[in-house]
């Protein structure tokens, strides 16, 4: 059940969609909305005010990510790998589009995190809005993982690695 802050930020994703409507439409079916959601854009102009955690696999994560960002993983995340982020930032989660990110968003919220937003979109509309991403050498890359070839229909504006 959403509560009054979900219901709002769901409410509120009008101001949250992707450039595309078939994808938007794909992720109203896809995600379950039950954590606070965050657009790109507004995500990438408050990029200083937050922490960026990356709920995609490492083999993605080393491909490319948004600046900055903690990797933190999703088939074996564990809420240890955030033990020292302190319970009161403002967290920003992303994976490629939005599912995983919002699954792991769920489990910060119920650890006591209290200023968490899946990334509506994810990486790929990151980068399909030219927002950049990074190497783990700190390097702009315009590589991305596009997780599979199903997944990687939704990501334009970077050259696809799987």
């Amino acid at each position: 059940m959403l509560g009054l802050a979900n219901l709002l930020s769901f409410n509120a994703c009008a101001q949250n969609k992707v450039e595309s409507g078939t994808y938007n439409t794909m992720l109203k079916i896809l995600l379950k909305h039950d954590v606070p959601e965050i657009g790109a854009v507004e995500a990438y102009k408050n990029a200083v005010d937050y922490i960026f955690l990356d709920s995609r696999e490492r083999e993605e994560f080393n491909v490319s990510h948004i600046n900055g960002a903690v990797w933190i993983g999703y088939d074996d995340f564990g809420i240890a790998r955030v033990k020292g982020i302190p319970k009161e930032k403002k967290i920003i989660v992303y994976c490629s589009v939005g599912a995983r990110s919002e699954k792991i968003s769920g489990k910060l919220i119920a650890s006591g995190y209290k200023d968490v937003s899946n990334m509506y979109g994810g990486i790929f509309e990151w980068v399909n809005r030219n927002y950049p991403v990074y190497t783990n050498q700190n390097k702009p890359t315009k590589k991305v993982h596009a997780y599979n070839r199903s997944w990687g229909i939704w990501l334009r504006n970077a050259e696809k690695i799987y």
